[in-house]
């Protein structure tokens, strides 16, 4: 028989804000932390203009970890594209009428980690841009480039890219 393990004392438990609904809670786990629409628009923008860059590149700094949604490693800039409701935006951020006591403070948090996270890459000496979901599209890469600055000369823009540069052609009977 073999012996009974111990069993580890009961965590006391924080309240959880239940939702309302099934499909509100269908809704709050569809929210993604990466890959959002604002920000695949913005790198799809960049990349088209000739910009590499990382995307959810973990940066380690001493005072913290940083996650960036577009970083410019070489030019050491980092790129986020904030949530107008997780970031609390003071034009389009609305404060959750259910649940009110637990999403209050998870917001203030987000923007504390926001600042936190702006001084410490600034204090390694990166550039930090930090766009709204809800600014265009062009007015996001407008700022973005005067953060960057040219993109690099082994870059070319996608449009100039063959497909498959350096191989020949084929022509449609499959002859070279």
């Amino acid at each position: 028989m073999a012996p009974e393990k111990a069993s580890k004392p009961a965590k006391a438990s924080k309240p959880y804000p239940y939702p309302l609904t099934a499909g509100r809670s269908a809704n709050m786990k569809g929210n993604r932390r990466t890959d959002t629409k604002p920000e695949i628009a913005l790198r799809t923008a960049l990349h088209a203009l000739g910009y590499r860059y990382r995307k959810d590149f973990r940066i380690d700094l001493p005072a913290r970890r940083v996650r960036p949604d577009i970083a410019f490693t070489r030019r050491k800039v980092a790129v986020f594209v904030d949530g107008c409701f997780w970031h609390a935006c003071p034009e389009h951020g609305t404060r959750p009428k259910n649940n009110e006591w637990y999403w209050s403070p998870k917001l203030a948090r987000n923007v504390e980690r926001d600042r936190a996270a702006d001084d410490a890459l600034t204090e390694a000496g990166w550039a930090v841009v930090r766009l709204w979901e809800h600014v265009a599209v062009a007015d996001a890469v407008a700022a973005v480039v005067k953060a960057v600055g040219a993109p690099s000369a082994q870059a070319k823009p996608a449009a100039n890219i063959n497909s498959h540069a350096g191989l020949p052609a084929i022509d449609a009977s499959g002859a070279g």
